[in-house]
């Protein structure tokens, strides 16, 4: 019991990382948008790929953080397959991921900005 107690809170530590790396993530959109904005009203190219570059590196972080809690949702799922809640942790942590690469495709493909990407 103590090893999943100490288990739990080495977890506990490194989402406490995550949060931080979120809070950073909203700054850079927030700064992406200023960019995007520009490019809008000032048809400044310039504005336009550096508003895709940063939300390229935001989604890029963003599937590392939604690969590290894929991969805790499949050790979770193995080692206790007949808890239901397990299961669907499983299926919406590996829908989250899939939509980050997603939205990662989409930022790198739509080069007129005509989709609008945001972090949810």
């Amino acid at each position: 019991m103590n090893y999943n107690i100490n288990q739990r809170l080495e977890q506990i530590k490194i989402e406490n990382y995550i949060w931080i790396i979120y809070l950073i993530i909203i700054g850079l959109s927030y700064y992406a948008n200023y960019f995007e904005k520009d490019y809008f009203i000032n048809k400044n190219v310039e504005s336009k790929e550096k508003y895709r570059k940063i939300n390229a590196i935001i989604f890029s972080a963003l599937i590392i953080i939604y690969g590290y809690f894929e991969n805790d949702a499949i050790k979770s799922y193995i080692s206790n397959k007949d808890d239901k809640y397990n299961k669907l942790i499983l299926i919406a942590s590996t829908a989250i991921l899939i939509s980050g690469f997603i939205f990662l495709y989409i930022i790198i493909d739509d080069s007129n900005l005509e989709t609008e990407i945001a972090f949810n």
